[in-house]
């Protein structure tokens, strides 16, 4: 491990005034981007594109990534004041959050919560700094044949993320895998699907994709009044939501007193959030699950449990620490909002995988300690203005949507610099609208977009080293068994569940859909 490498990215990052401005403007941009009903990281990373494009990789990505690691810890004001998840990962909140507001603790609970979402990321950088001196060797052996077999495993997330719609999720990630083909074959030159369009012959750009995909449907949505009506805001009783800096300074030393349960979960979340498919939702209900299994009176949890909202708001920060392994160095998103990521920090010029670990280690450190700051300056943030910025979660759609689809637009623009990328997005918008409106799983697309050209191009690679052969080797055998096993286990877990179980053990996302 070079030491000199690990603080001198630290030092570079708090004496550099543009860098730590960055930092500093990502972490209210993040915040709101939790509080707002329908927002979210993964639209938050979409709308943020136009500000950094143009950016020299380091910067632009230190600020994507401050903001995407602290939009849960954003969340958790309206969840646990107001109860209501505006994404997916912050619903565990609500079984023991909501409850301890109404009998009157709300200081108390949003303290616990928010300390221990700090205290998760903090775990979640530091587990993933003490691997990668172990994954180094190990990344560095990797040949082309690994890496195709990495996009195949990463593709075959859809069968995690798309869950009992699988048919529809493979229909979604093979028109992203299809849609990625446009362009100029890299092997022969040859024009695929771009109808004599010169714009086309450099491919599908995914920004443009992603902005289509989840801003327009989000805003449409949003703009007829009903995303948050589905997420049932309540109206604002002031009297609930009142409460002391000492309550909340009592909520804060719960992780001090439960601090068995904080570190366990906090780890727990980190290697959660490292195996692709399983962060997002899955590591808060997980680490729920833990304390509840934990506990020596588990009939506490679900009326009001301080472990409650302890557990999940580790594992719901801890995820994002460990979801940056798999996405910088196989280049294989850890979930949806990595699927996003890893598309802006391609635009960035930013080339994940293992040669990151021999030429851009200071940007990797570099990036581990944004989301170690960005954490620990948010908490203290929410801390002391939590209740006061909890209005944000009330915002108008009809002041939000104009301003999101003025960026939205911009993005696209800038992407290209080709006025025929607004007639891609306006396409594309009406695929995703009609997607979202029939809840088919819309991170299946980024996932074919991104990972199939990939997957592509390793192959050629691969078969022009090995013949077919490469198929047959070891690696490629092992890595074979890996998605069969990967496959079953999503396959029977998603198909042995009956209807109402789905439900309950995960709560649809509200303000937002996949």
């Amino acid at each position: 491990m070079d030491l000199h490498v690990i603080f001198s990215s630290l030092l570079g990052l708090l004496f550099t005034p543009k860098l730590l401005g960055l930092m500093l403007l990502a972490i209210p941009l993040g915040i709101f981007f939790g509080c707002v009903p329908g927002l979210g990281g993964k639209l938050g990373i979409v709308l943020l594109i136009p500000f950094v494009y143009g950016m020299d990789p380091l910067p632009g990505a230190v600020f994507l990534l401050s903001m995407h690691a602290i939009v849960h810890t954003g969340g958790i004001v309206p969840s646990i004041l107001f109860g209501v998840p505006t994404n997916g990962p912050e619903a565990p909140l609500l079984a023991d959050g909501y409850p301890l507001v109404r009998n009157g603790q709300a200081g108390r609970a949003l303290g616990a919560a928010l300390s221990a979402a700090g205290i998760g990321g903090m775990i979640g950088v530091v587990c993933l700094a003490l691997i990668l001196p172990v994954v180094e060797p190990f990344v560095l052996s990797f040949s082309p044949i690994e890496f195709f077999w990495l996009a195949i495993i990463g593709i075959t997330l859809i069968s995690a993320l798309a869950g009992k719609m699988l048919v529809q999720g493979l229909i979604v990630g093979c028109f992203g895998w299809l849609i990625g083909m446009i362009g100029l074959d890299p092997q022969t030159g040859v024009q695929r699907y771009t109808f004599n369009q010169l714009f086309l012959w450099d491919g599908f750009d995914v920004i443009s994709g992603v902005l289509a995909l989840y801003a327009l449907p989000e805003m449409m949505q949003l703009g007829r009044g009903k995303s948050k009506r589905e997420a049932g805001v309540p109206e604002i009783n002031p009297e609930v939501t009142k409460y002391t800096f000492a309550e909340v300074w009592d909520g804060v030393k719960e992780n001090f007193r439960h601090w068995g349960l904080t570190i366990t979960t906090a780890v727990m979340g980190t290697f959660i959030g490292m195996i692709p498919g399983l962060g997002g939702e899955a590591a808060g209900w997980m680490c729920y699950a833990f304390a509840v299994s934990r506990s020596k009176d588990p009939e506490r949890f679900g009326k009001g449990a301080i472990e409650g909202v302890i557990a999940p708001s580790t594992g719901m920060n801890a995820k994002e620490g460990g979801g940056l392994l798999p996405t910088l160095f196989f280049g294989v998103p850890a979930g949806s909002g990595m699927a996003i990521m890893l598309g802006a920090l391609i635009m960035l010029g930013i080339k994940p995988g293992p040669l990151m670990i021999v030429h851009d280690l200071p940007l990797v450190w570099s990036l581990i300690w944004a989301i170690a700051i960005s954490n620990l300056l948010c908490t203290v943030l929410l801390l002391v203005v939590g209740k006061h910025m909890s209005s944000i979660a009330h915002i108008r759609a009809n002041v939000l949507v104009p301003v999101v689809l003025v960026f939205a637009l911009l993005g696209t623009y800038l992407a290209k610099d080709h006025w025929e990328s607004l007639l891609v997005f306006a396409g594309m918008g009406a695929i995703g609208y009609v997607m979202r409106r029939n809840h088919w799983p819309r991170p299946c697309f980024i996932i074919g977009l991104v990972l199939g050209p990939t997957a592509e191009l390793s192959f050629h690679k691969a078969f022009a080293l090995h013949g077919l052969t490469f198929l047959v080797q070891p690696t490629s055998l092992v890595m074979m068994s890996i998605i069969a096993v990967t496959l079953f286990f999503n396959l029977r877990k998603t198909y042995r569940r009956k209807p109402g179980a789905v439900a309950a053990a995960h709560p649809t996302p509200t303000g937002g859909s996949i």
